[in-house]
């Protein structure tokens, strides 16, 4: 089964859907016939990408790159960061081999990866986790090639509420390993985050930080309500704007209060 995507476009953003639509080409003709499919997954997998997200893809080839492809696609995403536009340094993803998506038991091998606004790839599991794979099979808009269905393992929702049981208490502490709680970013991203967890936790499927954040409001205990009403105002701030002391700390609370409930 072959397909670009359902929709007319991938997403609204025109400056975005040309940028994928370089992308695509420059990855086809680098891989040729090892190319199986290309994708998003993320949030505008999930429809509700906006500019406040990356926009995160996935590439599926029929094996690991050879040297020849992996120096290239190192060449080409060392050069994507710097195009012009909002998009081009908000972008990152894997190249994952078909066989490694068609079982689960190769959850966690390390893929050719870049990450959002980088310029050095590097080998790293950071995508071959449980809930990108589902988004992938799930909800992934296909911009070139066969349908994620076609070969994508299904990933069980408890295996999803199983991981959600492993990371949630530890957010915290790998929150504060690589993220300042000086910038409104870190904090706003900890309630995101944390809302996402407890989404998965307790439904087996994954969603939108923005959707998470509204199915929070509702499902969780109201001394909450006014921590997650403020990551969903604060969405339309810059990334870099100084955090609050008073919402770094209730995130914090926030978070332990995820990992006590986790933990039960």
């Amino acid at each position: 089964m072959l397909g670009r995507l359902m929709e007319a476009e991938p997403t609204v953003y025109p400056e975005l859907n040309a940028f994928l639509d370089d992308f695509v080409a420059e990855v086809r003709s680098t891989l040729g016939s090892d190319l199986v499919g290309v994708y998003l997954v993320g949030s505008f997998a999930l429809r509700d990408g906006d500019m406040s997200s990356d926009c995160d893809f996935l590439v599926v080839m029929s094996g690991k790159p050879d040297a020849d492809e992996e120096r290239a696609l190192r060449a080409l995403h060392d050069d994507i960061p710097t195009r012009p536009g909002y998009w081009a340094i908000n972008f990152e993803g894997s190249y994952a081999p078909r066989a490694d998506l068609e079982s689960l038991d190769r959850l966690g091998r390390p893929w050719l990866f870049v990450n959002r606004g980088h310029r050095e790839m590097e080998w790293s599991a950071h995508c071959n986790v449980e809930d990108t794979r589902w988004v992938l099979r799930e909800r992934a808009i296909t911009l070139s090639g066969h349908a994620p269905e076609t070969f994508a393992a299904e990933v069980p929702g408890a295996l999803l509420q199983d991981r959600m049981r492993c990371l949630i208490p530890g957010f915290l502490d790998d929150l504060h390993t690589w993220a300042d709680f000086d910038l409104l970013w870190t904090q706003r991203y900890a309630v995101e985050s944390i809302c996402r967890m407890l989404y998965t936790l307790d439904t087996g499927q994954v969603t939108s930080k923005r959707r998470a954040l509204e199915w929070a409001r509702e499902a969780l205990p109201g001394r909450w309500t006014w921590i997650i009403e403020e990551a969903l105002a604060d969405r339309s701030l810059a990334w870099n704007d100084p955090s609050d002391p008073q919402k770094v700390a209730a995130s914090i609370e926030f978070a332990r209060f995820a990992g006590d409930h986790a933990s039960g």
